[in-house]
């Protein structure tokens, strides 16, 4: 695999783009029979890389990462244990019929719906914001509205998203929305608009200094194709705070970054491991508190929050950031994460950038549940 880099490979290919060197045998695969090296970010990386000895893997478990067999771009060959030990956690999407169900789906698409939609500066009357990936951002639910994609009508959107959801509960294709009971199709009251919700953005990258970006928007918004939303199956506002936990740790995001080549599509996105402790678990438990807490800035989310049991409202900037460090502390050791595999996230995670007080801070708190938590 190598890294376009300043197009140290092809001059006529964007410096982000990754560039796979495959070399494909015909036969019945035997073991570990899929070998990979790199990524190698320039000529000289990769003079001294390719021929060293390959991190290798078998069908079997290439297979069971995601639904398309793809494979990771790993940043040297200690990522491997890293790698495999939080691909140990379950799939996002896990269906059990017992634990929480969180499904990714879209709502308005930024260019079918426009007719919908008026492309103002202030809000006119009786108009919701509509919010593009940019509009939210990690523990920042609203960018304001410079961010915004454009304004709807509050009515005929609703009643446009209403139509399409009882339209899906229908499909016999595998909608999200047919997860739920008629009855709650039927409520109008229950569209996701009408409470805050977990939306991410689908333009990204794994160049970019974070690619998971996640966030519990306001409600009263409506969200485009390009800010997918979740719903809940089944879950509370509880279950809400901890998966929003995990995504917006380091961990899973340089997990994500091991597939992300453009953006987060559903098949990066729903077999993202994810821990599942039981409620129990003072992991759990602490992963909740931050998240619900940090998730929830202003009075837009108080009756969310109260339902989680934590305060809403405004955070002192370095009593947030220490809040930030011991959730990346605590999802680690969810995880099952050692010191030095953190530390490696860290160190791989993101080019040139200054980690090392970011990973101080974080390892002070890990250090601290290292002792305490459970794992």
């Amino acid at each position: 695999m190598l890294l376009n880099n300043k197009k140290w490979v092809f001059d006529e290919v964007h410096p982000q783009y990754t560039i796979g060197l495959a070399v494909i045998a015909r036969g019945e695969p035997d073991g570990k029979t899929i070998w990979l090296r790199g990524p190698f970010a320039n000529l000289t990386a990769f003079g001294a890389g390719h021929n060293r000895e390959p991190d290798r893997f078998s069908s079997v478990e290439v297979l069971s990462w995601n639904d398309t067999a793809s494979l990771p771009l790993l940043p040297s060959e200690e990522s491997i244990g890293v790698f495999m030990q939080l691909r140990k956690a379950p799939r996002l999407d896990l269906d059990d019929g017992k634990d929480w169900r969180a499904r990714p789906d879209t709502e308005m698409h930024a260019t079918s719906q426009k007719n919908l939609m008026k492309f103002v500066e202030d809000q006119p009357d009786g108009f919701w914001p509509v919010f593009k990936g940019e509009s939210f951002d990690i523990w920042e639910p609203d960018n304001g509205k410079r961010s915004y994609y454009a304004w709807a009508e509050q009515v005929a959107a609703a009643n446009w998203i209403y139509a399409k959801r009882l339209k899906s509960g229908k499909s016999k294709r595998d909608s999200a929305h047919a997860e739920f009971p008629l009855k709650y199709r039927q409520d109008h009251k229950t569209l996701p608009g009408n409470s805050p919700r977990i939306a991410f953005r689908d333009i990204t990258r794994s160049t970019d200094t974070r690619t998971v970006r996640a966030a519990l928007v306001p409600p009263n918004v409506f969200l485009t194709n390009k800010a997918p939303y979740l719903l809940w199956p089944r879950g509370d506002e509880s279950d809400q705070a901890y998966l929003l936990g995990v995504l917006c740790s380091h961990s899973i995001d340089w997990y994500a970054r091991r597939f992300v080549e453009m953006g987060m599509n559903y098949f990066v996105f729903n077999p993202m491991p994810v821990p599942r402790p039981s409620r129990e678990n003072p992991l759990w438990v602490r992963t909740v508190e931050l998240s619900g807490r940090l998730a929830a800035p202003d009075n837009r989310f108080a009756t969310w929050a109260k339902k989680i049991g934590v305060k809403h409202g405004p955070i002192p900037a370095d009593e947030k950031q220490d809040m930030i460090d011991e959730l990346d502390a605590v999802v680690a050791r969810l995880y099952g994460l050692n010191k030095p595999q953190l530390a490696h996230i860290f160190e791989t995670f993101h080019e040139g950038w200054d980690y090392e007080p970011r990973l101080k801070a974080v390892l002070k708190h890990f250090d601290v549940w290292s002792k305490g938590g459970e794992a």
